[in-house]
Formats: structure tokens, sequence, C-alpha cells
């Protein structure tokens, strides 16, 4: 799945596609920002405002 139109997806639905991203293909938030070519602080943004943070230690959204 195509990250880069991240800011029109539905925020559950993001977290989602990331939370497995992280988990199966990237070691960091910003390895998966750069493979994907997407602003790091935009994607956070728009998912903490639905709610979730980043847990750097769990490399996760909750």
């Amino acid at each position: 799945m195509d990250l880069k139109n991240f800011a029109s997806m539905d925020p559950i639905m993001l977290m989602s596609i990331v939370n497995m991203k992280l988990r199966d293909d990237f070691s960091s938030l910003e390895d998966l920002a750069s493979y994907f070519e997407i602003d790091m602080i935009a994607l956070c943004t728009k998912l903490a405002e639905a709610g979730f943070e980043y847990q750097k230690e769990q490399r996760q959204f909750r």
C-alpha cells in the first residue's frame, strides 16, 4: 500500500497500516517516511488529531 495519499485516509485505517508496516518492513518511523517520501511530522500530526501517539520504544502508534 502506498502511503503518499495518507492525508486523505481514514485515520484508523492509516494507523493500522503504518503499525503493520513498522512491524513487518521498517525499523523506524523515519525509515518508513523516507521510503514513502512522506512528511513524518504531517503523518504524526494526522494520527495525533485522531488520538494516536507514536510510541518510539514499541515502534507503533497507540
